[in-house]
């Protein structure tokens, strides 16, 4: 909703400033304008990037009109897990984790976290990671620079989308630029008609600037922030669990390994300390 609000706050202030200084809206309906601009855009994106971008792009786009699932109850969810698994480990060894390892979706720990079962990339990455400190065979420093190259790797493929919506909102300006001039040959080449049409076509080849400049800065290049914003969110959960894990394998308490982790969650998302043990002791009550 804040993505449509955006849009008509951006699209209300343009169009109505113009409207409230006499402006006639009806010379800002240039269709072929629009048609070079955009048109000329996306066939430079799809120049620009391969087929794994065009994809990763076309599935990131409906996510920005969705709300951020990386809320504070989706946290609380996520350290209520790694507290349990961290501390079944303690009480039966990290051998007492292979079955719930090898199949999460059937695991009696799992299910009790719907949501964070739900996110086959962070179960992923926390069987994976287990699996490994089963071994035996990995030290913590290894095992943590694997996670930094993973998460590395996470951010990389995010990022796909981003760069390709960030290099197209700095492409249309240029677009624009050429359906002004392009407004202009044409202008040029109608210097027999009247005054007032030639005036018409001016106005129309200026348009072309205009819209160009609109639709980079006020509606695209948002478009990339927020993904932005959205991919920096959904790193920090593994975050959260790596440094959850290497703490644990360091030799601290469950208890306060879920604490390192809960230290990196950011501000506005970060349970406090009693409201995170609350939850423990709320979980502990219905088992």
């Amino acid at each position: 909703m804040l993505v449509i609000l955006g849009f008509l706050i951006v699209l209300g202030a343009v169009f109505g400033g113009f409207a409230l200084d006499d402006g006639h809206l009806a010379a800002l309906y240039q269709p072929y304008e629009l048609l070079m601009i955009g048109g000329g855009a996306l066939g430079a994106f799809v120049i620009a990037n391969d087929r794994k971008s065009i994809k990763a792009t076309l599935k990131a786009l409906p996510t920005l009109f969705h709300t951020s699932k990386y809320t504070r109850e989706l946290y609380l969810e996520l350290m209520s897990l790694l507290y349990e698994i961290l501390a079944k480990v303690r009480k039966e060894g990290l051998m007492a984790l292979e079955a719930d390892i090898d199949a999460p979706h059937q695991s009696a720990l799992f299910a009790k976290f719907p949501n964070i079962l739900g996110d086959h990339h962070l179960v992923e990455f926390i069987t994976d990671y287990l699996r490994l400190m089963v071994s035996g065979n990995m030290d913590p420093f290894q095992i943590e620079n694997l996670m930094d190259n993973e998460i590395e790797t996470h951010h990389q493929d995010g990022d796909l989308p981003i760069h390709a919506i960030t290099k197209l909102a700095d492409g249309m300006p240029a677009f624009g630029i050429i359906a002004a001039v392009m407004g202009v040959v044409h202008t040029m080449g109608s210097v027999g008609l009247p005054p007032a049409e030639l005036g018409k076509l001016i106005a129309a080849a200026l348009v072309g600037t205009f819209l160009g400049i609109l639709l980079s800065y006020g509606v695209v290049g948002p478009l990339a922030a927020l993904l932005q914003r959205k991919l920096n969110e959904s790193s920090k959960m593994f975050q959260c669990i790596k440094v959850t894990l290497i703490a644990s394998m360091n030799g601290y308490s469950p208890v306060l390994a879920v604490e390192f982790g809960r230290k990196v969650i950011s501000a506005t998302e970060r349970p406090s300390f009693n409201e995170l043990e609350a939850h423990f002791k709320q979980n502990k009550a219905r088992a």
